[in-house]
């Protein structure tokens, strides 16, 4: 877990990759990133690299109060000022770029942006609104086909700012029942045009996605993020397995930088395994592992690195804890999403070991 690797053009000092995280505290006025989101990158830069929290690609992107964006200079110039501070710690940084679709609330955007998604399907689920309170997500507008190419280009435009703004990458959010993973997904993709239907269209948008990223910034400075028969977000694929053996087959020979899998224990299949029979590029898994778990995979060959989330929020240094075998801090889960009137609370206000 210490020793060095590269994904795609990526170089990792070691093996223990910061999961992305969404925890709310952009400008309230811009959703760029503030002097606070400086620091707590800054603190965690020991990692083989992070992986950003959750950035929207376009105003419609935006589902949740507070998440940062990539779409405005402001938020590019915020951006550089995150990379400069983990680059001067010698860490680096990749960008999770995150289409939230439906799973939205008209509140938590700009007013002209609408809720957007492949069918016009609600989610059945509720998003926090601004004052934090649940409400029932919108009901999305569904796509036109000639919206879609529109969507793609804002992928590109924001792998592009990504870049502008130093980051090594940019990482395509396709879990969580977001805006590709409602593409992928039989029960939010009713679509009867080239983008729906079969399991080959209902992964087009994806595909397509990454190559598009892939041509514009270089496929080694992409990856993507899945996970496989999760159900979250109102997602109920009919056979995951075939929608992301497809997925992987179509995209498996782009040469992209690595597939980041949550794994879920599923009784019908091994997602790990479907990704080492259709996948032969680099793998971060995740999926609430410990050290000794990490370690045991790794050394097994079953992934290139092992992303941790939680451990990051309590643990700025948590690869020198590792390193040093020592105990972790807990993590205060009141604080994971606001800091309750004082936004450093649960997140820059944790200690290292040298504190």
């Amino acid at each position: 877990m210490f020793t060095s690797t590269r994904l795609g053009e990526i170089e990792l000092s070691n093996r223990i990759v910061m999961a992305p995280m969404t925890r709310d505290r952009a400008g309230l006025q811009d959703d760029a990133p503030t002097d606070l989101m400086v620091e707590y990158y800054r603190q965690r830069a020991g990692a083989g690299f992070i992986v950003t929290e959750g950035v929207q690609p376009s105003p419609a992107g935006k589902g949740y109060w507070r998440t940062p964006g990539i779409h405005s200079q402001a938020q590019v110039k915020g951006w550089r000022q995150v990379n400069d501070a983990v680059h001067a710690r010698g860490g680096k940084l990749v960008m999770q770029l995150m289409h939230c679709g439906r799973v939205s609330l008209q509140a938590n955007k700009d007013a002209l942006a609408e809720t957007v998604a492949p069918s016009a399907v609600p989610a059945g689920v509720k998003v926090p609104g601004p004052d934090g309170t649940p409400q029932d997500a919108d009901v999305p507008r569904a796509f036109a086909l000639s919206e879609i190419p529109e969507v793609i280009e804002q992928y590109v435009t924001a792998a592009r700012n990504a870049r502008e703004a130093g980051l090594e990458g940019v990482e395509l959010h396709c879990a969580s029942g977001y805006l590709p993973m409602q593409f992928l997904s039989s029960s939010s993709n009713i679509r009867t045009d080239r983008y729906g239907g079969s399991v080959q269209n209902r992964v087009r948008f994806v595909v397509e996605t990454l190559e598009a990223m892939a041509d514009a910034i270089g496929p080694g400075r992409v990856g993507f993020r899945i996970c496989p028969g999760h159900t979250i977000n109102g997602i109920d694929d009919a056979n995951p397995e075939e929608t992301y053996g497809e997925l992987l087959s179509s995209v498996a020979g782009l040469d992209l930088a690595y597939l980041h899998l949550i794994r879920l224990p599923l009784e019908s299949f091994d997602p790990l395994a479907l990704v080492h029979a259709r996948w032969k590029g680099g793998v971060i898994l995740n999926n609430s592992l410990s050290f000794e778990d990490a370690e045991r995979i790794v050394a097994a060959g079953e992934a290139d690195a092992v992303s941790f989330g939680r451990h990051f929020v309590s643990n700025p240094d948590l690869v020198e804890r590792f390193r040093a075998g020592k105990p972790l801090a807990k993590l205060d889960r009141n604080t994971l999403y606001t800091g309750l009137g004082d936004d450093a609370k649960g997140y820059t206000d944790y200690s290292s070991l040298a504190e």
